[in-house]
């Protein structure tokens, strides 16, 4: 991989995991209703399970989810459903203020299990695999997936501290309930890139024959 074109990766790891997604959203609520070094694992967990990913896609996984559409199509339902429940999860939580909430946060395991079932994870390994690997050398995967984990862990501890941060202006239930609902609500908002890229698929394909079979225009003369 020339020095330009791990550039460019990482101003893309960047950009990817710097930006609102499902995981962000999680650990934003995380570090308000949980504070920063009980989601350090959350952080940790993500970090682990992109790298695992990327490499795996670079490594043939990609290769099977293009000859089996169907796998990559039910498996993105699967992480929608989901990621709906974390939702309402979320939603529903009390705070760590609250002893009769009983509520954790997410452990090393499960970020890093989420990663498979979290459509922008899948996007940003799909990407990574096919424009930055282009020699497919088993050297150019783990460079890609190492700098994917040195990028993005930074970017989901900024979130986190973000959170944290806002605790002080949460200790009221009625504002921590709101803040709450917002993160579970913006979860659900992640979920738009999935039912738009599945709902087109069928019209795109048929709206060039549609428009074809269609008669031509009439052509009116002015002067009728």
């Amino acid at each position: 991989m020339t020095a330009q074109l791990l550039l460019a990766f990482v101003l893309f790891a960047f950009a990817t995991a710097g930006t609102p997604g499902p995981n962000n959203m999680m650990l934003l609520a995380s570090g308000a209703n949980f504070g920063f070094r009980r989601t350090v694992l959350h952080i940790l967990g993500i970090s682990a399970g992109l790298g695992v990913m990327v490499a795996a896609m670079g490594l043939g996984l990609g290769g099977v989810f293009k000859a089996f559409p169907v796998l990559h199509d039910a498996l993105k339902w699967v992480g929608g459903a989901y990621m709906l429940w974390l939702a309402w999860k979320i939603a529903t939580a009390k705070g760590v203020t609250d002893k009769q909430a009983g509520s954790q946060p997410m452990t090393f395991l499960q970020a890093a299990a989420f990663q498979w079932v979290n459509p922008k994870a899948w996007a940003m390994a799909l990407t990574a695999a096919t424009t930055y690997m282009a020699d497919g050398s088993t050297s150019a995967v783990f460079l890609v997936a190492g700098t994917f984990m040195l990028v993005g862990a930074p970017c989901s501890a900024a979130w986190a501290g973000f959170g944290r941060g806002l605790r002080p202006f949460l200790d009221r239930p009625k504002v921590l309930r709101a803040f709450n609902l917002t993160m579970a609500a913006l979860l659900v908002v992640s979920l738009y890139p999935l039912v738009v890229e599945t709902r087109p698929a069928g019209v795109t394909k048929e709206a060039p024959r549609l428009l074809a079979d269609l008669p031509p225009t009439p052509r009116w003369s002015s002067r009728g």
